[in-house]
């Protein structure tokens, strides 16, 4: 799937709120890069941070609900 295929569906699950999804990606990006575990089902080995990050907004795996926890 293309990356803006992606980040239009990612878009979709926050209500279209640019603001939100670009949050949620910069704090999941931020943990992914400090060793938080992918929670998609393939290989993501050669995605960057933000890509997976998007992949899994997009997939519904993550929402704002989780990042704010997880900063607490």
């Amino acid at each position: 799937m293309r990356l803006e295929e992606v980040a239009a569906r990612a878009l979709k699950t926050v209500g279209n709120d640019r603001y939100k999804l670009s949050l949620i990606v910069a704090k999941r990006a931020e943990a992914l890069a400090g060793g938080a575990k992918s929670l998609l089902d393939r290989d993501v080995s050669k995605m960057k941070f933000a890509d997976i990050a998007l992949c899994e907004i997009a997939e519904g795996k993550i929402g704002l609900e989780g990042i704010v926890e997880e900063t607490k």
